[in-house]
């Protein structure tokens, strides 16, 4: 049997987690004043790349004296300087419910070689945040991105805690609000929420942090490219635009576009709203469709930005094979792109709803979802 499809298309089928979408006003226009070819030691270098930090702290409300810096190998270059350079000190927690943050209790104990406490989550679920001892250095996401679920805010998090809190918050940044006086060490990228391009990532460092690096050598050899102090002091040129390697000229200048954007649709509560909206579109036809559920179970720790769906028909035979299916009749119509779950989450669909995705195109592509899932219904059921 035929099912009808819908009659309005979104304008926009891009829904990856990553690389995000652009802002919805890019074109290859936007970069035509890139300093190609130049260095990013030469004056003009320098100054674009001081103006991606200190646009980065006036959006974000990053405190004076925190420390941001441009770094290689994108969120994850950003995290594992973190890991390498500043635990070992003191005992380390490690919280984990999701891909992500399972691999960076991989990197934490078997390649550093901790003794770490792990506390780790189903997906869908989160840690027993009251339980964490803050006498020890912490380490966390502040949004799964494969899980879809996300820190219920900062309260959890202690205001005269002895250890350190390092937070991976690459799909949260632009999207939430990060209580920087929580935070001591914060880490995204380019490529998340304001849809930049990959490979570079932010390093945010409190003065906690700054002066663990300036007391404390780690017992490891450090790459040249994890290396963030001189001599027992910090290497203050990172912080203002030095980089460690030779960044792309190009991807600064498209994340200085995304940053205008940003600042044209209200800066951070502008972009929070967006992604609220989107958001809550997909929540909205959760509640409305039985065969579908958030798999993020508590409403207060659901993210804004990665939503990660699960199917719960009884009909379905094979939940893997069915949600790729779903996927794939999507991408095949050109509704929605990239939008399967991650390869360790469970079965269903994850789909990107932060602040550089118009909130008419989620609206465009939900019934489309249903139109999918029907459609796959009646084939499972013609195949039996």
């Amino acid at each position: 049997m035929s099912i009808e499809q819908p009659a309005t298309r979104p304008a926009n089928p891009r829904f990856s987690s990553g690389p995000c979408a652009k802002p919805p006003t890019f074109d290859l226009t936007r970069l035509a004043d890139a300093a190609l070819g130049r260095s990013h030691r030469a004056a003009v270098g320098k100054d674009k790349l001081k103006a991606a930090i200190e646009g980065t702290r006036e959006i974000l409300g990053v405190p004076a004296d925190y420390k941001i810096g441009i770094v290689p190998a994108s969120d994850t270059g950003a995290v594992e300087m973190a890991l390498w350079s500043l635990l070992g000190e003191r005992k380390v927690e490690m919280l984990a419910w999701e891909s992500f943050g399972s691999g960076w209790v991989t990197d934490v104990v078997k390649q550093l070689k901790i003794d770490a406490e792990i506390k780790t989550a189903d997906y869908g679920q989160i840690v027993d945040l009251a339980s964490v001892d803050f006498a020890n250095d912490v380490v966390f996401t502040w949004n799964g991105t494969t899980s879809g679920v996300r820190v219920p805010g900062g309260d959890w998090i202690a205001d005269d805690r002895q250890g350190l809190t390092i937070c991976d918050a690459t799909s949260a940044a632009f999207a939430m609000d990060l209580p920087w006086d929580k935070l001591d060490v914060t880490t995204f990228s380019w490529q998340k929420v304001l849809g930049g391009e990959a490979a570079h990532g932010m390093l945010i460092l409190s003065p906690r942090a700054v002066e663990r690096l300036e007391s404390y050598t780690p017992a490891w050899p450090l790459p040249k490219i994890f290396r963030l102090t001189k001599g027992g002091k910090l290497i203050e040129g990172i912080f203002t635009g030095a980089t460690i390697n030779t960044p792309s000229m190009l991807a600064v200048e498209d994340y200085l576009f995304a940053l205008d954007w940003a600042r044209s649709v209200g800066g951070l509560q502008g972009l929070i709203a967006r992604a609220d909206a989107n958001a809550g579109a997909v929540h909205a036809f959760c509640a409305q469709n039985d065969w579908i559920a958030n798999l993020a179970e508590d409403a207060a720790t659901q993210s804004n930005t990665s939503v990660c769906l699960k199917f719960t028909d009884g009909r379905i035979q094979d939940g893997a094979s069915f949600a790729k299916a779903v996927a794939k009749r999507l991408e095949l119509e050109n509704i929605a792109l990239d939008v399967g779950a991650y390869r360790d989450a469970p079965a269903g669909l994850r789909i990107w709803c932060g602040g550089t995705v118009e909130t008419s195109d989620i609206e465009a592509m939900l019934p489309w979802l249903a139109w999918a899932f029907e459609a796959e219904i009646a084939a499972q059921t013609e195949a039996a």
